[in-house]
């Protein structure tokens, strides 16, 4: 190495020790560690002026160069440099031991590189945007070793791991964990070839161990669980259902011809006790930090010139000098204009260079948000129906029944399956004393719904005690669009809707089909339904109230700030509030829709699967009219409301206060992605890490369903689901679809024909949602 070199590496160092002593008391307004350069230290002085001078010269020829350069927060880089940022091939050393070696796209890790943790763990392969995306080796400090398709840090593809103790697994993986169809080999020669889910042994699967036995069949949370068959290695087997549960478990032994004694003493419960006890799945690592959350120092060039790094300006025309100073940080996997930016900046930023003369105010949302719905108290007008649906639906789920079976005969899905139970107020045999009114309750296909609170994973004693506990319902304000009521339970899990006698018929026809949509495709994003009720009232009115209980899609431990239903048609889609009565309870339509929403790869395929399923689930059955329910929760907002972009820091003591929900930093949704254990809680549209982009629409075309993208993003937690799918495109339908379009565009209207409705809707949804890169 040369004399200056080794003067570059020598201040490089220094720097580094000075860093890590003063990390505690350096910092900067924004709460970001700065510390100055060694400028004491001539070898560093000298080489830092010799290639701030060389940077300037080269980039004002906008000439990409070798640069070897000492960085304001003591990080070290050598090799390709262009506008300000590393371009090309380089390495770049971290204070905290971090080194990255391989190729740059404008200050990201992007193409081939090597990344090496402090702990002597690396991953050697491709990068996409700061993250470990496509094929790669990751091995850690324990003897782990990882070789396969990654997709933004995480395991995703086709696999093989070799683990320090000895166990392997070759097969598919999804999102970080074994998922898909795969083969884990233990040490002591057992193995299991099958079907996974979530890291666990679940599906059809065979488990042979190192004595020659073997269970073929059924597994579930990674024990056997249904049909199966064990087999001995001298021919004997026994087949049956399979259950931690004896109670559950039954079988048939069938003893081979050479041994008709065998086994048969042995205990089909042995299986979970004795032979599975040993086959444990290895954890997957904890990489304490990732290279998604490695930020550079950006570099200040001492001089101007025409390679200077262009700058945003606000919409009264001045320059954010905030993206020039010394402390600046810019993040691998932000757009090419992140970086901290001088608060006093911080929401004008509507005006953009590249982007044409797009404009738009600070977006706004409510800090603390008022709960939903007036609760039904006593005296309140519908207090005693709410009294007979909290009976009704103790009464349905506590009634006893046998196991059910996922696999449902026809007949449970006949229309004349219904249950009538009377309650007299003062008791009978079946049903308990009440203050109400004497009425009857009935239970459309029970045993259907009893199967898809277990198929949703429901707790019966957690469903009762949402919807019959102490704590009484809420009415929401106003009646939907059909003149249907809507209430919630205390706890926001469900929501409870009055519906017509026609939709009632349109889900019993279509129920059959609803359950094996819902049954083959767990992420569907249609309407979880969970009962199918009917209260009528004796004597003279002889009222009859039918509703369905859903899931409420937004029930969360986040603010909701923004809601849109989404059709994807023009047509009367626009709220008719004025912005400053708009809160986070009001719906928003397609008119009103001011973002594009931009979810991770691998979520973003999963979803176009999903919608496409949904909307030919929907056509067949002759369903029209529904809509994609979104949830935004904004994860950066000031004390006053206003909105902050991606990469733009926030100013000490100016966060939203605990009360608006717990906020996710980039950092965390970074370590979250390789956390199985938290995976758990994200789910397509529900508690989804994406990031949206503000859109503008221009003056002259204010009835395009989406404005133009201004290059202006902010992290969201999201969540979303296709709503109001008992809707069939009956006569008064295609009578609206006739009456409307002699006034207006056939193709804005919302009531089509199923087919064009379902095209629609994804050419709509598929323009909105995009792939975040």
């Amino acid at each position: 190495m040369s004399k200056e070199g080794s003067g570059v590496l020598r201040a490089w160092e220094a720097t580094i020790r000075k860093t890590q002593a003063a990390k505690k008391g350096a910092k900067n307004i924004f709460g970001t560690i700065s510390v100055a350069h060694a400028d004491d230290d001539d070898d560093h002085h000298h080489s830092h002026q010799h290639h701030a001078s060389d940077g300037a010269g080269a980039a004002a020829g906008l000439e990409p160069y070798h640069a070897e350069k000492i960085l304001p927060n003591g990080d070290y880089y050598i090799g390709q440099w262009y506008d300000n940022f590393p371009n090309g091939r380089g390495k770049y050393l971290w204070t905290d031991g971090c080194m990255y070696v391989g190729e740059w796209y404008k200050g990201k890790t992007m193409g081939r590189g090597r990344f090496v943790w402090p702990s002597g763990a690396t991953y050697e392969g491709e990068f996409k945007s700061g993250y470990m995306d496509g094929t790669g080796t990751y091995s850690d400090c324990s003897g782990n070793t990882y070789k396969g398709q990654w997709v933004m840090n995480l395991k995703h593809g086709h696999g093989h791991k070799t683990y320090a103790n000895g166990d392997m697994y070759d097969g598919e993986w999804r999102r970080g964990s074994q998922d898909g169809h795969g083969k884990y080999q233990w040490k002591n020669g057992s193995s299991y070839t099958g079907e996974w889910k979530n890291g666990v042994m679940c599906g059809k699967g065979t488990f042979t161990w190192s004595n020659g036995n073997r269970y073929d069949g059924l597994w579930e949370d990674g024990v056997p669980k249904g049909n199966g068959t064990y087999k001995w290695a001298d021919g004997s087997f026994y087949v049956g259902n399979w259950s931690k549960d004896p109670s559950e478990q039954n079988g048939t032994y069938y003893p081979s011809g050479s041994s008709p004694e065998g086994n048969l003493e042995w205990d089909p419960q042995d299986v979970y006790k004795v032979d599975l006890s040993e086959a444990r799945i290895c954890p997957g690592e904890k990489v304490p930090i990732l290279p998604s959350q490695k930020k550079l120092s950006v570099w200040n060039s001492s001089k101007g010139g025409a390679g200077e790094r262009p700058r945003r300006m606000s919409v009264d025309g001045r320059v954010s000098v905030g993206i020039e100073r010394a402390f600046d940080r810019m993040n691998i996997w932000g757009s090419e204009e992140d970086g901290v930016v001088d608060p006093e900046h911080l929401l004008s930023l509507t005006t953009f260079e590249d982007g044409g003369n797009l404009k738009g105010t600070p977006i706004k949302v409510p800090v603390t948000v008022k709960r939903q719905g007036e609760t039904i108290s006593k005296g309140h007008k519908n207090y005693d129906l709410m009294l007979n649906l909290q009976l009704g639906i103790r009464h349905s789920v506590g009634r006893p029944a046998p196991a059910a079976s996922l696999d449902l005969k026809a007949s449970a899905f006949d229309p004349k399956e219904k249950v009538w139970t009377r309650f007299p107020p003062e008791g009978s045999k079946h049903t308990p004393p009440h203050q109400s009114s004497d009425f009857k309750w009935k239970d459309y296909c029970p045993l259907v719904f009893r199967t898809l609170r277990k198929l949703f994973k429901v707790d019966p004693a957690d469903y009762m005690l949402s919807i019959c506990g102490n704590e009484a319902l809420r009415e929401l304000s106003s009646p939907g669009k059909s003149g249907s009521f809507f209430y919630l339970t205390s706890d926001d899990r469900y929501m409870i809707k009055t519906m017509k006698k026609a939709e009632v018929k349109v889900l019993i026809r279509m129920l059959a089909a609803y359950y094996n949509h819902v049954k083959a495709f767990e992420n569907t994003l249609v309407t979880k339904f969970f009962g199918l009720h009917c209260v009528k009232l004796t004597g003279p009115a002889q009222k009859k109230v039918r509703f369905i209980i859903m899931g409420n899609l937004f029930c969360s431990e986040y603010v909701i700030h923004r809601r849109f239903d989404l059709k994807g048609s023009s047509l009367g889609r626009i709220t008719d509030k004025p912005e400053s009565e708009i809160d986070a309870n009001t719906i928003l339509k397609d008119l009103d829709l001011n973002f594009i929403f931009r979810l991770q790869k691998a979520w973003f395929q999963e979803f176009c699967r999903q919608v496409d399923r949904d909307c030919e689930f929907l056509e067949q059955e002759r369903i029209m009219d529904y809509s994609l329910l979104v949830g935004l929760h904004f994860r950066d907002v000031t004390t006053d409301g206003e909105l902050i972009p991606c990469g733009i820091a926030t100013p000490p003591g100016d966060t939203a206060p605990s009360d608006a929900g717990p906020r996710l930093s980039r950092a965390d949704m970074d370590q979250l992605l390789l956390d199985p254990a938290r995976w758990a809680r994200i789910r397509l549209g529900i508690n989804m890490p994406a990031r949206v982009e503000r859109t503008v629409r221009r003056n002259d075309c204010e009835f395009l369903l989406t404005g133009d993208p201004t290059g202006e993003y902010y992290d969201v937690i999201m969540f979303f689901g296709i709503i109001d799918i008992l809707q069939d495109y009956d006569i008064s339908k295609k009578l609206e679809h006739a009456y409307k379009s002699i006034q207006y565009d056939p193709t804005s209207i919302s009531a089509v024909d199923p087919k064009q409705y379902s095209r629609r809707f994804r050419d709509f949804i598929f323009n909105i949602f995009a792939e975040d890169t």
